[in-house]
């Protein structure tokens, strides 16, 4: 089993930028793949970017060209780069790791981007 925690969200005005952390508590080098969603409110939550653990990396059509995942395996972290912010971006990030045939996810962080 692996423990998510996300942190860094927060407020930020339309176009500025945020980064995400997502820390497991082991180390995240054995996981197929690892992942940022969102859930705006009233909507279903969306994949936003992931990372296998060969590099490979995955991106919304919504978010391709501004936001950036990637991974540090020696701290077991995982990272959103999240650049020229936009209010449609608003919503709760979620953490989410894919370990065989189990996906485990986070409590989520706020992320609301004012107009």
């Amino acid at each position: 089993q692996v423990q998510l925690v996300e942190s860094g969200g927060g407020l930020v005005q339309a176009g500025g930028s945020l980064r995400l952390s997502c820390a497991a508590s082991r180390g995240i080098s054995s996981i197929n793949s690892m992942g940022w969603y969102r859930q705006a409110p009233g909507k279903r939550r969306e994949p936003v970017a992931t990372i296998t653990t060969g590099g490979s990396t995955n991106y919304a059509g919504s978010v391709k060209g501004r936001f950036t995942i990637s991974a540090d395996n020696a701290k077991n972290t995982v990272y959103l780069q999240m650049n020229s912010l936009k209010p449609e971006d608003t919503a709760v990030y979620y953490c989410r790791a894919e370990e065989k045939t189990l996906a485990y996810w986070g409590r989520g962080t706020l992320v609301t981007v004012s107009s």
